[in-house]
């Protein structure tokens, strides 16, 4: 059976536009205005006023609407949906044309590809900072100066213990031997080269892109602007949906797919309940960290433990 990663993953993008686009065009863009609230002016002689008791304005002639969530979404912009589609567009090219290259060419992954790799990570991450900052600090926009920053002690570890929970119950339910079956890889590249690879140059960069580049820079891009563009234009259910399935499409693993489309929501989870960018950057450091370990210790010590997928 052919693989089909590639149609899966293609309609996986499309359906997130199509998600983000159906609830924004539901969503209404103005409302009717509306009479202003008011209330009666004292007059000082009202049985001689010859006309209407005068009223004052106490309000404004639509009421704003109700924020949801702790993720602002006052500094963005209508030009911000360009720079998240430019953001959708890069990373759909390339995940499109690595998975039909590695289908004809099976290239090894090297130091040099890996340090490309990391370094547009790094690029991506920068052009959304370059966008933003000058709206607005990046401490504000991020929500780093956080109060409660302690938590993250106690929410990045359980949020790794209720992921190795779901994949567990999906490797239970025969979730990965389907896979297989429709002729999916069910290993992530970066998982086979930390296992496989004899070059230790390759795999000290495969951890630090593991373990560094990709909590900070994705959390910045998915989570720190992606989402809430797409959260001020169509609401924050389908900005979720629609920002965690991208997320997970753009790694580019079928098998990879519904796990990470779940971590991705409970990200989107993290930073609305905190507000602070922080708990999703350490959550997905401490995910792919011990990822990382678990990999390493299957490697070095013959421990015979199912790799995630």
């Amino acid at each position: 059976m052919p693989d089909p990663t590639v149609t899966i993953l293609t309609g996986s993008f499309i359906a997130a536009l199509v998600v983000f686009a159906l609830a924004a065009l539901r969503r209404p863009g103005t409302k009717r205005a509306a009479p202003p609230y008011t209330r009666p002016m004292p007059v000082e002689n009202e049985a001689v006023w010859p006309y209407e008791t005068p009223h004052e304005a106490i309000g404004e002639a639509t009421p704003p609407e109700l924020p949801v969530g702790r993720v602002s979404v006052r500094v963005y912009r209508p030009t911000d949906l360009i720079g998240a589609a430019m953001v959708f567009l890069f990373f759909t090219g390339i995940v499109i044309a690595s998975i039909h290259m590695k289908q004809t060419e099976k290239p090894v992954l090297d130091a040099a590809g890996l340090v490309v790799s990391i370094g547009f990570q790094f690029m991506m991450a920068g052009a959304v900072i370059m966008m933003m900052i000058r709206r607005i600090d990046p401490v504000s926009w991020l929500g780093l100066r956080w109060p409660g920053w302690p938590w993250v002690f106690l929410l990045a570890p359980a949020s790794v213990l209720l992921m190795w929970l779901i994949s567990g119950g999906l490797q239970l339910s025969g979730y990965v031997k389907w896979m297989e079956s429709l002729g999916a890889e069910t290993t992530q590249d970066t998982v086979k080269l930390l296992r496989e690879t004899k070059d230790p140059r390759v795999l000290g960069l495969m951890a630090f892109a593991a373990v560094v580049a990709a909590p900070l820079c994705e959390e910045i891009v998915f989570r720190g602007y992606l989402y809430p563009v797409l959260k001020k234009f169509s609401g924050i259910g389908p900005a979720a949906l629609s920002s965690s399935l991208f997320f997970a499409a753009a790694h580019g693993n079928l098998t990879a797919l519904l796990p990470l489309l779940i971590f991705g929501a409970l990200l989107v989870f993290l930073y609305e309940k905190t507000g602070s960018l922080w708990a999703p950057i350490a959550a997905h450091f401490c995910f792919n960290s011990a990822t990382v370990a678990v990999q390493m210790a299957i490697r070095y010590y013959d421990i015979p433990i199912a790799a995630l997928p």
